[in-house]
């Protein structure tokens, strides 16, 4: 889940990304971007298609829709290794906007369980949002040995 994503070649990358890996791809509004921009497009390569993306109005919203057991927040401040997560169906990975991540408020969101970290050598900031998404999609359908992979 991509909460209030800016960019939006990293949101048409995530695209292409879910529809290579079968994942869902929910975003949460205001998005800095019409999702009909020819920049997201090219980076979806047209993968739209194959994509599984829903827009929800607010993280109450997608909260609503999604009724997560597991949220794993993603942020630069979080105290465990996303690879150290047992990963399981349902389970969603949360991801803040570019350039500020999740804000304290979306940190201190009830149905957050736990914040994560991706390892990076020190005094470097974050990774791009679609490499961190990917980084970690990747991990998540690894543990479960690549369903329906070729």
């Amino acid at each position: 889940m991509f909460h209030e994503p800016r960019i939006p070649p990293n949101t048409g990358n995530a695209i292409r990304m879910v529809a290579a890996t079968g994942a869902e791809l929910h975003l949460v509004e205001p998005l800095g971007f019409d999702l009909s921009e020819p920049k997201l497009r090219r980076a979806g390569l047209d993968y739209h298609d194959l994509a599984s993306v829903t827009v929800h109005s607010s993280l109450a919203a997608a909260w609503a829709a999604l009724a997560p057991e597991r949220v794993f927040a993603f942020t630069a401040h979080g105290t465990s290794s996303y690879a150290e997560i047992e990963y399981r169906a349902g389970d969603v990975l949360l991801f803040g906007p570019e350039p500020t991540g999740l804000s304290p408020e979306v940190l201190a969101d009830p149905h957050v369980t736990e914040q994560v970290r991706i390892p990076m050598l020190p005094g470097r900031r974050s990774l791009n949002l679609s490499n961190a998404a990917a980084v970690a999609c990747y991990e998540a359908w690894r543990q479960h040995g690549f369903p329906g992979a070729v």
